[in-house]
């Protein structure tokens, strides 16, 4: 039949060797297109019968044509999937667990840090190096050490007549953190750098993951910075000496920013559609995402704010709740001149302030959830909502009873992995409610129905 079209044209344009060889190519290729379209389309059906047998009775279950529509815009339409990873699902598979993986690590050296500060180990070191080096392997190399932290002030001031073996116990705090945080990077380094070489990596993604790294690098020098500030004599000589708030509110954001980006680029890795099933569940996100965002923000302030307790050591003053000490607000908390130091520097004001923004906090995320109770919106979204505000309960909690308990190093440190367990969720539920891409938003029906 392709032969019979095509001979005039050929007759008048071609000689009969040209025919031949063209009516040949021609119909190997046609009877390879159609084969292949009978054989996938035979797979398809087939795969979509033993797809029904995992879908539960009263569950939705997309109609073959909708999956068929699905399947062929993630091949033709990846610019508007945004997909962030060249090689298929297990190249995929593979980014995402190295990203989740290296989030995790910034997770416990977040944890690390917050014991060290809580125990007091951060200025047991008194040099750094960029690539480290070995700790004290003998009784002279021990001693030396301990010299070298007798000249600082806090052994001056605060630890004056302490063993060495206490000494070896906030020295081996900070040494720990100091190598987790140095054997992070090498972590990172080496599976970016196989990735690369693999061709997974997209440019959007190096660029984000360089960027990402680069700020990782950083942050060892952020931390040595924040520790110099607490080996100079204070000001007063009635001060304790600790480490500059500003310097470790900087330390601290920087490892939630860090945190963050790994987190929300594993995720856009191995989710690059937020989960949609209906064009009425993405308007109920979108609703969502309005009333998410400036509580997102609210709770990056919250946790900055507490950087800022923390370097103050104000969890050590006014240990009542509700109200600090024998009044709801405090006589000093605007003493300070200029008036913006009080709200970094002054302890009555930055406990305060963090009192209200861990409230507000509360507050706000129980009324996204009141807010979102009665809209229309993927079960995925309402479970994360839930979780978010059981979430904020359980930190406000903690913070509650560590003022209370005079802030002791367990209780302490779990109200620091409280606040990045809650920013962990924000993040989840702001990837969850991003936009499908258009393709995907075409593929959709208007209402989710279960069958």
């Amino acid at each position: 039949m392709f032969r019979s079209r095509l001979m005039p044209f050929f007759l008048r344009n071609a000689n009969s060797k040209a025919l031949s060889n063209f009516t040949g190519t021609a119909s190997s290729r046609i009877l390879k297109e159609e084969t292949s379209r009978v054989f996938f389309s035979g797979m398809a059906t087939k795969s979509f019968h033993r797809f029904q047998n995992f879908y539960p009775k009263g569950h939705l279950l997309p109609s073959l044509r909708n999956m068929s529509t699905v399947a062929s815009v993630g091949v033709e339409s990846k610019e508007g999937l945004k997909v962030l990873v060249n090689g298929g699902r297990r190249a995929q598979k593979m980014v995402g667990i190295w990203l989740f993986g290296s989030a995790a690590w910034v997770f416990s050296m977040v944890v690390l840090g917050g014991i060290t500060r809580l125990t007091r180990s951060g200025l047991s070191m008194t040099d750094w190096k960029f690539s480290g080096g070995l700790p004290p392997l003998s009784d002279e190399e021990w001693l030396l050490e301990f010299e070298k932290y007798k000249q600082s002030p806090e052994y001056k001031r605060v630890n004056r007549g302490m063993s060495i073996e206490d000494f070896k116990f906030i020295y081996w705090m900070e040494y720990a953190h100091r190598m987790w945080g140095r054997a992070l990077g090498i972590m990172f380094a080496l599976p970016f750098s196989y990735f690369l070489r693999k061709g997974y990596i997209t440019l959007g993604l190096g660029l984000r993951l360089s960027g990402l790294f680069a700020l990782g690098a950083g942050q060892g020098l952020i931390g040595w910075w924040m520790v110099k500030s607490g080996l100079e004599e204070p000001a007063s000589e009635y001060s304790q000496p600790r480490v500059s708030p500003y310097r470790l509110a900087a330390h601290l954001t920087s490892a939630f920013v860090i945190y963050s980006g790994l987190f929300w680029t594993g995720l856009s890795v191995v989710m690059p559609e937020p989960p949609a099933e209906s064009v009425a569940w993405v308007k109920g996100a979108a609703k969502v995402k309005r009333l998410a965002i400036p509580v997102s923000i609210l709770v990056g302030i919250t946790a900055v704010s507490g950087a800022f307790v923390a370097g103050n050591d104000a969890g050590h003053a006014y240990n009542t709740f509700p109200k600090m000490g024998d009044t709801w607000i405090p006589e000093d908390v605007l003493e300070m001149k200029p008036l913006i130091r009080n709200f970094f520097e002054n302890t009555s004001t930055v406990q305060l302030d963090h009192r209200i923004l861990a409230t507000a906090t509360l507050i706000a995320i129980g009324s996204l959830w009141w807010s979102t109770r009665k809209l229309d919106i993927h079960p995925a979204i309402r479970s994360l909502i839930g979780s978010t505000v059981g979430m904020a309960a359980l930190q406000v909690t903690l913070g509650i009873s560590t003022l209370l308990s005079y802030v002791p190093v367990s209780l302490g440190t779990a109200h620091q992995a409280g606040a990045l367990t809650l920013v962990t969720l924000m993040i989840l539920l702001n990837h969850t409610l991003r936009r499908p891409s258009t393709a995907l938003l075409k593929s959709l029906p208007q209402v989710a129905k279960t069958i």
